[in-house]
């Protein structure tokens, strides 16, 4: 087992927009069936965020209700992680945002790129500023406006993503167990194209042209990403229990990115856990890319299925291509 990073998840928010499309809502205006949108991604319904919504609003919801959950106020705060794939603008950074929106004070703000990745990133930063830095207490965020990068001619990717926002707050634990045990990071470049936005970067920025062939939408190469991802699921769930010592059945938990249903299953059965042990909201969020971990972690806990002392694995995987898991001691 690797060394402890002394740390507690002190409070956690979420924000989910108001606005609902189900499978059905989706079947009125594209080729599509409620039970062809459940049987391959076991999504039934996800939100869509308003005109006057993006990822930062979203995000200063989420980490107001962390900051007020962990008894904080934005003083408190010592240093901020965003993870987003949907910044709200290009330039600067979206944390710089929101660190003057909630009244924090002059403290470290940046984002984080690592897509459905993206939290785990964060956290694993976090808890490292937190350890080595001097910083106290640390909010780490994932939000996204998937919407605003979403293809709505595309049904194979269209049903899929949705948007939301997740907080939590890195803090100083009370006992001398509760820390970041293990992690794994890592990205294969070679499979950056299988997910991307093709326009709108220095590389192609934004003209007439990549508008009218719509190039600022995602492209993702589904079957590919899928093998991808069923395989490194299992590996780094599988790798990051035993790099630490431990067995499956010591684990309490695994919040994984809430990608696809199949994928789940698939490493929830590969790993021997029970479907009961692992978090599963994708049936009514869809997948919300770097806020999925955040928001499904914050529910089993108000829900009472994970509590003080649990082992708890996060793990993630999405574009670039990028992987991540963490394990912690609540």
């Amino acid at each position: 087992m690797g060394d402890r990073i002394p740390l507690a998840i002190r409070g956690m928010g979420s924000a989910l927009p108001d606005r609902v499309m189900t499978n059905d809502d989706f079947a009125r205006i594209l080729d599509t069936s409620d039970e062809w949108i459940r049987t391959r991604t076991g999504i039934r319904e996800r939100r869509f965020a308003n005109d006057d919504e993006d990822s930062l609003t979203l995000a200063t919801t989420a980490a107001t209700r962390a900051i007020e959950d962990a008894g904080l106020t934005p003083a408190d705060i010592d240093l901020i992680v965003f993870a987003t794939s949907t910044p709200a603008y290009p330039l600067p950074a979206t944390a710089c945002f929101l660190q003057h929106a909630l009244g924090c004070r002059h403290i470290p703000a940046f984002d984080i790129s690592a897509a459905c990745a993206g939290f785990v990133y964060a956290f694993v930063i976090g808890a490292g500023l937190t350890h080595i830095g001097g910083y106290s207490h640390a909010l780490v965020v994932g939000s996204e406006k998937m919407s605003a990068v979403t293809d709505f001619q595309d049904r194979a990717t269209c049903v899929i993503l949705a948007d939301g926002a997740g907080a939590a707050i890195i803090g100083p634990p009370d006992n001398e167990l509760s820390g970041l045990y293990e992690h794994m990071l890592g990205a294969d470049g070679s499979g950056a194209e299988l997910i991307i936005v093709p326009a709108g970067g220095s590389a192609k920025p934004a003209t007439a042209k990549t508008v009218e062939e719509r190039q600022h939408y995602m492209k993702m190469r589904g079957r590919e990403v899928y093998k991808f991802a069923v395989t490194k699921m299992q590996e780094i769930l599988i790798e990051t229990t035993r790099r630490a010592g431990l067995r499956v059945e010591d684990l309490a938990y695994v919040v994984p990115h809430q990608s696809n249903l199949r994928i789940i299953e698939s490493a929830a059965q590969k790993m021997g856990l029970p479907m009961d042990k692992i978090a599963v909201n994708i049936d009514r969020y869809g997948n919300t890319s770097a806020a999925s971990i955040p928001m499904a972690l914050e529910e089993a806990w108000r829900a009472g299925k994970v509590k003080a002392g649990d082992w708890v694995l996060m793990a993630g995987f999405g574009a670039g291509l990028t992987w991540g898991s963490a394990l912690i001691r609540l």
